[in-house]
């Protein structure tokens, strides 16, 4: 895809959690706020300074993944800025390996396409089926409050 003409120029910024928070329940296309502590959020920006994008990432939701070693972008979300969630998912994944992470990973609804995540050079490691919720007999949740999809897994 060629950049459109009228595309806009973009930067990272640093962002607060209420900032990331309050950005992904206006622009996140089905999924609300994490909350749990991150490790590491950012901000994409346009050059007059208006908020176009944020991404969030933490300790992998799924427990055997949580080995210390691989980081989980939880939330990639925007208005709609072209570009904007290609430069998060670089910035995360870049971050992540810096920090010392060997494995950065997210999950995509089945529906989604991954544009983003190929721009940057993610690859897909695997196809989930749909689960019948988060409730296990070792953690109870509440199934009703969430709806699950088959998801592809993606890996930096």
């Amino acid at each position: 895809m060629t950049r459109p003409e009228n595309a806009q120029k973009l930067h990272l910024v640093p962002i607060s959690n209420e900032v990331a928070k309050d950005c992904i329940q206006r622009w996140h296309r089905h999924n609300g706020t994490t909350y749990f502590g991150d490790i590491l959020r950012v901000g994409c920006a346009t050059d007059e300074g208006t908020l176009v994008a944020v991404g969030v990432a933490g300790r992998p939701t799924a427990r055997h993944l949580a080995d210390g070693q691989t980081l989980e972008v939880w939330r990639v979300a925007s208005d709609g800025t072209f570009n904007s969630t290609s430069m998060l998912y670089g910035a995360l994944s870049k971050a992540g390996f810096a920090l010392g992470y060997t494995r950065i990973i997210t999950y995509t609804q089945a529906d989604e396409s991954g544009a983003s995540l190929r721009a940057v050079g993610w690859r897909v490691v695997a196809k989930r089926p749909p689960t019948k919720g988060w409730s296990r007999p070792s953690r109870p949740r509440d199934d009703a409050r969430y709806i699950t999809s088959a998801r592809t897994l993606w890996e930096a």
